[in-house]
């Protein structure tokens, strides 16, 4: 035994090693079926596109594509780079890119990002590092599109059920990092891939601690058990001294993200309009940020990124009217003696949410709605009740692109299981311009498309959206090289080095 214990020490005195936190297990360390945050962050390691943004989010560069262009309005060709490997030292080639192709549009698998790809005609290899694309008309996001992960066509070929592939527990990609070891509940380990086309990431591994529980983070982070992990702005104000900061660099801006209360517009008490406007008037966004965030959130006003051409600055949020919401509670047949009732459900996995929720509680009980609390563990709440649908209302996030793709979420097609629709959102009008809009080009005319899409969502009540918080990451100052951009600090890690003793 002494032995083991000798080598890793051995092992961390020679090697550095990344600390993270991840708040759930991943369910599939799968690019195209990654739907949680877990997974969605961890495959992001393993795995590469053809095509990435920069480290601004402004313009589309290249990944695994050494060129790109269009050859004409509906054709896209893709130059692939030449000394790719996979982790198990097979060569990446265009084989790889159709294979990917054929598995997202195959009736085999259940995948939101299929939707990405409906306006694609064919995918052609015209040599081994060459692709064509096709798509049957012009589409905004056709580049976009191409930032989906690439699996490899020599180990999925012949796999007769991906859903419940051991490929998504044990994935081989051609990131900068490969999975060592994933120990549900306890930690995943990536090892740096020395082969990797871009050179070898500076730090030799990445250990995710899997840490349901907010306040467990935030203590291992203080204590330096971590080396980089977001900081909610409570604890920010109140819980960090001198000693943290000495320690941590500090890294804040707006983020791309947004929570929202999602109603189940499937269900009979949300389908009145009148219903959910006056949930909406009752609910007071202001005081849930001063409450949850001092000066780190803002209120959101609605589904797109502030700051982008989708953006309706003309949209407010609505402003707390409780006297109206009683009238039209009142008018739906609610009443004193027959309140309207429902459940809002989240997740544990955040440390805001929870209390966000009994903040609601507390305020739409002024206008006389009675509402019952229930917080799950993640995987159980995406499991259990966001994909199957079984809810009143949902407390959830949504990330956000400054390249927003409002067919995933508003569009009828993906009310359906593995889809983004989670709420059953209907609207003809909307799927009309959502159609219209898929091939327009012009960006200016997209933005005026885009803005009135804004405007009707949030006039139909889907979400009552809520807040958009603010980003605070804490790295750890033996972090080297770390560099922010409009992006976040991520955009280039493999640079990244750690002292590990000082």
């Amino acid at each position: 035994m002494k032995y083991f214990f000798l080598f890793l020490f051995t092992l961390n005195l020679f090697s550095s090693t990344l600390h993270l936190a991840t708040s759930a297990n991943p369910s599939r360390l799968n690019p195209i079926l990654a739907t949680d945050s877990s997974s969605g962050e961890i495959t992001g390691f393993i795995f590469n596109g053809l095509v990435k943004y920069d480290k601004d989010s402004s313009t589309i560069i290249s990944d695994l594509a050494d060129k790109f262009y269009f050859k004409d309005n509906v054709t896209l060709i893709f130059e692939l780079k030449k000394n790719v490997k996979w982790h198990d030292g097979e060569i990446f080639s265009a084989k790889d890119v159709v294979f990917t192709y054929k598995t997202l549009i195959s009736p085999k698998i259940a995948s939101p990002y299929s939707a990405a790809f409906r306006f694609v005609k064919s995918v052609k290899a015209l040599d081994d590092y060459k692709i064509e694309v096709v798509y049957v008309k012009p589409y905004f996001k056709a580049l976009e599109t191409w930032m989906m992960g690439i699996l490899p066509e020599h180990l999925l070929r012949d796999e007769d059920n991906l859903m419940s592939s051991k490929f998504n527990t044990n994935p081989i990609g051609t990131g900068p990092y490969r999975l060592y070891q994933l120990e549900h509940s306890k930690n995943i380990i990536l090892t740096a891939f020395d082969d990797y086309f871009l050179g070898r990431p500076k730090i030799d591994r990445i250990s995710f601690h899997v840490i349901a529980d907010p306040m467990t983070r935030f203590l291992m982070l203080k204590s330096s058990a971590l080396d980089i992990g977001s900081v909610e702005p409570m604890d920010y104000e109140r819980q960090l001294n001198k000693m943290f900061f000495d320690k941590f660099n500090i890294y804040e801006e707006i983020s791309h993200s947004y929570t929202y209360l999602g109603l189940n517009l499937r269900l009979d008490k949300f389908k009145n309009p009148n219903v959910r406007k006056a949930l909406s008037l009752a609910i007071d966004r202001q005081e849930i940020v001063d409450i949850l965030f001092f000066k780190h959130a803002k209120v959101c006003t609605g589904p797109f990124l502030p700051g982008t051409k989708a953006f309706n600055i003309n949209v407010k949020a609505p402003t707390l009217n409780l006297e109206k919401a009683k009238e039209l509670l009142k008018e739906a047949g609610y009443t004193k003696e027959n309140p309207f009732t429902f459940e809002i459900v989240t997740s544990n996995s955040s440390s805001i949410r929870p209390y966000a929720a009994e903040i609601l509680q507390h305020q739409l009980k002024k206008a006389g709605v009675v509402v019952t609390l229930r917080v799950m563990e993640w995987q159980a709440f995406l499991n259990m009740v966001v994909f199957p649908h079984k809810f009143d209302a949902v407390l959830l996030g949504w990330g956000l692109s400054s390249t927003p793709d409002p067919y995933m979420f508003w569009h009828t097609d993906n009310d359906k299981k593995g889809g983004f629709n989670l709420v059953g959102y209907n609207n003809p009008k909307m799927d009309k311009m959502i159609e219209e809009s898929q091939t327009i080009i012009d960006r200016t005319k997209l933005s005026k498309i885009w803005q009135e899409m804004f405007q009707i969502i949030t006039d139909d009540n889907p979400y009552l959206f809520l807040y958009i918080p603010n980003s605070i990451t804490a790295v750890n100052k033996n972090i080297k090289n770390v560099s922010p951009s409009l992006s976040g600090i991520w955009h280039n890690y493999i640079e990244w080095e750690k002292n590990e003793i000082e």
